[in-house]
C-alpha cells in the first residue's frame, strides 16, 4: 500500500546564520585589502561602505574558533597572505 500523504516538509535553518566568514575586501579608492572575520558578512560590508568595499574573497567555516585562527594567519604569516593573494590575482587587480 502507498502512502498518499504528503511527505513532512523539512525547514533547515539558514546556513548563513551559523557559519563564521574569513573575508578579504578591496577599498575602491585606494586598493588597500583588508581581511577581517564575521557572523554577519553582509553587515561587516555595510559597515565598510564608506570605503567602497568589493569583496574579493571569503570563506565559511562552522566553527568561530576556526575562523578567528584563519584571519589570525591570514594576517600575521606573511608566506599565507602571499599565497592567498598568488590565488586572487586576476581579483586583486
Amino acid at each position: 500500500m502507498i502512502d498518499s500523504a504528503k511527505p513532512r516538509q523539512f525547514k533547515p535553518y539558514p546556513a548563513h546564520k551559523f557559519m563564521y566568514y574569513v573575508y578579504v575586501l578591496k577599498d575602491q579608492p585606494n586598493g588597500e585589502i583588508y581581511i577581517g572575520y564575521s557572523q554577519d558578512l553582509e553587515r561587516r560590508i555595510q559597515e565598510h561602505k564608506r570605503k567602497k568595499p568589493e569583496l574579493v574573497y571569503y570563506e565559511a567555516y562552522k566553527s568561530e574558533k576556526d575562523a578567528r585562527m584563519r584571519e589570525m594567519r591570514l594576517k600575521q604569516h606573511g608566506q599565507t597572505k602571499r599565497r592567498l593573494k598568488e590565488r586572487l590575482q586576476n581579483s586583486l587587480i
